[in-house]
């Protein structure tokens, strides 16, 4: 557990964070060794380097902010940068799109937060006409459909929200809806935090890479232990309306609810307004992940118990400086030990610790929030 600190302590903190996952932290090969492209240029200073960045959406601003941080490294790198979003989130057709424009106008490299498996086959297709691709937030399925993806671990992100609200519900019983992204596609994103949520409460899960088919009641063994019941499943397309809507749903089926796992923030907030206007706001430990500034402030106020602070403008900012770093010298970065994606690590975040629990303050939170 993380005492609350100064900001210039918490900054220089964030800075030694921020400095180990630079690009020339990245190992070149699973083995240590330099992996390098064939024929990879030499170039020079005055070259830029086509990049196109194609988010999920701009409604949510997690994407944005990747949008922001991959602007200042392309600035600072001479990258020629095309940014384009699906026109909501799981759009696959306007991304799809995007990565073919991509392939005509003979960009070096791809990033992409996959908006479903559908795109995995125009990913294919730029690959296979020498675009380096890399996923960012979202790994594809299969991890590989992408040459590297450099993302926060979701599934330890849902673990420790997990661990935290076991903690705090203090062996009572746990009558739990689960807010998730979609239900009519599947992406890992999604089924990540959901089933680490579960793991990190102590609920076993069946399938870890689909949602809702674990027991719907039983013994949860996170903190002091106690018994559980699972109300439901329901998508918000990690949207506020659609938090908001899955909440209704949820609370008409057991107004019982005293534990909510959302998505994300904007689904989070969504889900408080739907308890607030069923009266039960004060009764019920709502947690999610994101940690972006809107978010990180209603852990602040009391809307979100607890969030899982992710980086999305490091993630942006290594995938242009990889891309740069292939088209110049033909270096390839590799994952990170042990996982099959490059982990740009995660905070829990909360004015609440729990013994035993690493976390960062709401106010250290704000000083980092997102990696800005």
């Amino acid at each position: 557990m993380l005492s609350s600190k100064s900001h210039l302590a918490t900054a220089t903190r964030f800075l030694a964070a921020g400095a180990a996952l630079t690009l020339g932290t990245l190992s070149l090969s699973a083995c240590g060794g330099s992996s390098t492209t064939p024929g990879a240029s030499e170039g020079t200073s005055d070259e830029k380097v086509g990049v196109s960045l194609i988010v999920k959406t701009t409604t949510n601003p997690f994407f944005v902010s990747m949008q922001d941080g991959a602007k200042k490294a392309a600035e600072a790198e001479n990258v020629d940068l095309k940014l384009a979003a699906g026109k909501a989130d799981g759009d696959e057709d306007t991304q799809i799109q995007a990565i073919e424009n991509a392939i005509s106008k003979g960009d070096k490299g791809i990033l992409i937060t996959p908006n479903g498996p559908s795109v995995v086959d125009a990913l294919k297709k730029a690959r296979d006409a020498g675009l380096f691709v890399i996923a960012l937030d979202t790994p594809p399925d299969p991890a590989d459909a992408v040459d590297i993806t450099f993302a926060t671990d979701n599934f330890a992100a849902g673990e420790l929200i997990g661990k935290w609200t076991a903690a705090q519900l203090d062996g009572k019983k746990a009558t739990i809806a689960l807010v998730d992204l979609f239900d009519d596609k599947i992406v890992s994103v999604d089924y990540n935090r959901d089933q680490g949520f579960l793991t990190g409460l102590g609920i076993d899960t069946a399938d870890k890479k689909k949602n809702g088919d674990e027991a719907k009641t039983g013994k949860y063994t996170g903190g002091k232990g106690g018994e559980y019941e699972i109300v439901g499943n329901q998508a918000s397309q990690g949207a506020e309306d659609g938090g908001r809507t899955a909440m209704e749903t949820l609370l008409s089926s057991n107004p019982d609810i005293n534990v909510v796992y959302t998505i994300n923030e904007p689904a989070a907030a969504g889900a408080f307004e739907a308890l607030k206007s069923a009266g039960k706001d004060k009764d019920v430990l709502v947690v999610s992940v994101d940690g972006g500034c809107t978010g990180v402030n209603n852990v602040k106020s009391g809307v979100i118990g607890a969030t899982a602070q992710q980086y999305p403008v490091k993630m942006a900012e290594l995938g242009v400086k990889a891309i740069v770093e292939l088209a110049k010298t033909g270096n390839k970065p590799a994952n990170s030990e042990g996982l099959d994606f490059f982990n740009t690590g995660v905070e829990l975040v909360t004015d609440k610790p729990a013994d035993g629990l690493k976390s960062i303050t709401t106010t250290e939170a704000t000083d980092i929030c997102w990696g800005k």
